[in-house]
């Protein structure tokens, strides 16, 4: 565990008209091969904000522009030792704004609209289908602070540091 790089990710939950989710499947690593929300690494060595990252890395990968005011930030995981390489700080957001339609093939990988039945069945990295795609489910109204030690030599464990429902803020 010591001497692992930390990085810091942003994903982001697009949906289009039928309430259908935009997954990518990766050309590349991290997850080649496996579904996954658009997103990527914040560029630190400019101070990027979560914010401004999951901004970023829309456009670049599907050309629909969006605003801090389209997004609510509704979970943080961090994992430890993730494929024992790295370690991951994430920041999830759901997209209030409705994608329109489905964009471009790009180099990291190829999109598609699945529905809320259909994503249990995809190929998606582990956290994502044991925590990460039941709390966007369940709670991508609210907000849920996560830990998870994805060590390869013990079964996945997730811990929950803090949630809390916004039901009553909106």
């Amino acid at each position: 565990m010591e001497g692992m790089p930390h990085k810091i990710s942003t994903l982001v939950y697009l949906r289009n008209e039928a309430d259908e989710l935009l997954l990518m499947r990766r050309n590349k690593a991290p997850n080649k091969g496996l579904w996954s929300p658009v997103g990527g690494k914040l560029e630190t060595s400019i101070g990027e904000s979560p914010y401004e990252a999951a901004i970023r890395e829309v456009g670049e990968e599907t050309n629909f522009q969006i605003e801090a005011s389209d997004l609510h930030l509704f979970a943080m995981i961090a994992e430890k030792n993730y494929e024992d390489r790295c370690h991951w700080l994430m920041f999830l957001f759901d997209c209030r704004k409705v994608l329109n339609k489905l964009p471009p093939p790009i180099d990291e990988g190829t999109f598609s609209f699945f529905k809320e039945a259909e994503v249990e069945n995809l190929d998606v990295p582990e956290t994502d289908r044991s925590q990460l795609w039941r709390i966007y489910f369940k709670s991508r109204r609210d907000f849920v602070a996560l830990r998870a030690d994805c060590h390869s030599d013990v079964p996945l464990k997730v811990e929950v540091d803090e949630a809390m429902s916004l039901t009553n803020f909106d």
